[in-house]
C-alpha cells in the first residue's frame, strides 16, 4: 500500500480500482458534478443493505470524502455503519459491482451486498 492509499479507519476508503470506475462512469455521463453515494438501508438478507447512486449535490450534513478528484458522499446515519469500510469495485463471474469491506459488520450474506452490526 503507498503512502497515497494508506487506510484511515476514521473514514470511508477508496481503492484505486473504485477511484478508476467512478472516473469512468462520470466521463461516460458527461458530468463533472457527478459523486458516488454510498448508503445503508434496512432489509436485505442480513438485516441492511449497501447502496450506490450518483449524485450531484451534497446534504449540508453528508460526509464528503475526496481522493484523487473523485468525491463520494455519505449520510450521517449510513456514516456511522460505514465508518473504517473500504469501497472497492469488481468484475467477476457474479457480474461487475462496487463492493463494501465493513469491519463493522458482524456477519454478511454470500452476496456480500447485505450484513448485520
Amino acid at each position: 500500500m503507498s503512502v497515497a492509499e494508506t487506510f484511515n479507519p476514521g473514514t470511508i476508503n477508496l481503492s484505486a480500482r473504485a477511484v478508476q470506475k467512478v472516473r469512468e462512469l462520470v466521463s461516460e455521463e458527461e458530468n463533472d458534478e457527478l459523486k458516488l453515494r454510498v448508503f445503508i438501508t434496512g432489509g436485505g438478507c442480513s438485516g441492511f443493505q449497501y447502496g450506490f447512486t450518483f449524485d450531484e449535490l451534497a446534504a449540508d450534513d453528508d460526509t464528503a470524502i475526496e481522493k484523487d478528484g473523485v468525491t463520494v458522499l455519505v449520510d450521517p446515519m449510513s456514516f456511522q455503519y460505514l465508518v473504517g469500510s473500504e469501497v472497492d469495485y469488481t468484475e467477476g463471474l457474479e457480474g461487475s459491482r462496487f463492493i463494501i469491506t465493513n469491519p463493522n459488520a458482524t456477519t454478511t450474506c454470500g452476496c456480500g451486498s447485505s450484513f448485520s452490526i
